[in-house]
């Protein structure tokens, strides 16, 4: 009973509705370092690449199209960049060129030698972590600077774009995520007017998704003892990440169970078992169960079509402890009335990115403060400002995204 309810929550977090400051952060930053990421073998775009100034806590993720904004309020001497199954890289400033870098990452072919040994239990393993994370997270609370964005698409052009600076706060990792809180410092949103877009999503909760979704910490998603045994694990091939060996553990499910599980792999460090990717996909062959976890409700004669959900979190390393890095949450569906005859396709895009931190808290949240009932679409003012974000970091808009913007604002 008590997995089912945590399940719920879960749900919670993720449903759709169909229908229709940072004050101790925000010094200026003037100097700006940006670029594109590829592979130096095919010379293809890498996106969701980890780039930061090292010895800051200053960060950011490359966008689909692999390109990178970083802003700083001095100039820094190197950037790093990082990705899974890619050799980490420090790259220096070319002070004449600072915007206009481009990067090429080589991948992280793995060689064993005959001394290293690899486990091979993933249950122990996976103990392991779970034993460790007060250890491997840290007791103590941190304040994060957060950049939030969240897309709808219908079939592939965009009907709704919103986006946000925040601050998000947790406790430590030896706390649940009660205390834990996320609010808006400024945000906007756009969507289009068109009649046809009548049929608009929101997310419940927005950006506390990042919050409750931390499945290392609110671990009754996954890791309570009764969700656990609704599970199979199985060692994968072991990747890298920073240039660590990580054992990769597979998931499945292994039984029945009232409610949709997941399929997903965990990225767990050979050495001090810090659980640093998590990737998990929604079991779509029982198309009720599904909906039941993504949706919370729908206009009277809606047909709801559930097609993927998807998450992958990461986790970074910073002062000694890990902490939540990036969410990002994928939700395709299809949506039709009883008296249409075809039915138009959804998807759904979230991300959240910690893009800095400090560990002195200033307070309790302001008015911006999200709860787990709330829109982030209600929350937010319409797109007006060219200069809106300033000195703070975002994940840069593809190309693809900046058009869908410019093609809803023309139809205001």
């Amino acid at each position: 009973m008590k997995s089912i309810q945590c399940q719920k929550r879960l749900a919670m977090s993720l449903m759709l509705l169909c229908g229709m400051a940072l004050m101790a952060m925000a010094e200026q930053r003037n100097y700006v370092v940006s670029g594109v990421v590829k592979d130096r073998q095919t010379m293809r775009v890498l996106s969701q690449v980890n780039v930061s100034i090292p010895e800051s806590n200053i960060s950011t993720v490359t966008n689909d199209d692999g390109y990178f904004l970083l802003k700083s309020s001095s100039r820094p001497d190197r950037i790093l960049v990082s990705l899974i199954g890619y050799k980490s890289r420090y790259v220096s400033i070319d002070e004449e060129h600072p915007t206009d870098m481009t990067i090429l990452m080589s991948a992280n072919n793995i060689m064993l030698n005959e001394i290293f040994v690899l486990p091979d239990n993933p249950y122990d393993i996976l103990s392991q972590a779970l034993h460790r994370v007060n250890d491997n997270y840290g007791r103590q609370q941190r304040l994060m600077q957060t950049f939030y964005r969240e897309t709808a698409q219908k079939h592939s052009r965009y009907i709704y774009v919103a986006e946000a600076v925040g601050e998000m706060l947790k406790t430590g990792y030896n706390h649940g995520i009660q205390r834990d809180w996320v609010s808006i410092v400024k945000g906007r949103s756009l969507v289009s007017p068109r009649p046809s877009d009548t049929l608009g999503v929101k997310i419940q909760g927005g950006p506390v998704l990042a919050l409750r979704l931390d499945v290392v910490k609110n671990q009754d998603i996954i890791f309570n003892a009764e969700e656990l045994q609704h599970y199979k694990f199985s060692m994968l091939d072991p990747e890298k990440i920073d240039d660590r060996l990580q054992n990769v553990i597979g998931m499945e499910p292994g039984m029945l169970a009232e409610h949709a599980l997941f399929y997903g792999k965990f990225y767990v460090d050979n050495e001090d078992f810090t659980i640093t990717r998590v990737e998990l996909s929604l079991d779509m062959s029982n198309r009720d169960k599904a909906t039941d976890m993504m949706l919370i409700k729908k206009p009277a004669g809606l047909r709801f079509k559930p097609k993927e959900l998807s998450v992958v979190l990461t986790y970074q390393r910073s002062g000694g402890y890990s902490h939540l890095q990036y969410v990002s949450t994928k939700m395709r569906f299809n949506c039709d009335w009883k008296r249409r005859l075809l039915s138009s396709p959804f998807t759904v895009v979230t991300e959240m990115v910690v893009t800095d931190q400090i560990m002195e808290v200033h307070g309790k949240p302001g008015q911006g403060v999200f709860s787990n009932r709330d829109s982030f679409f209600d929350k937010v003012e319409l797109f007006d400002d060219k200069d809106f974000w300033k000195d703070y970091n975002i994940i840069e808009p593809s190309e693809s995204l900046e058009q869908g913007i410019n093609k809803i604002r023309k139809l205001h």
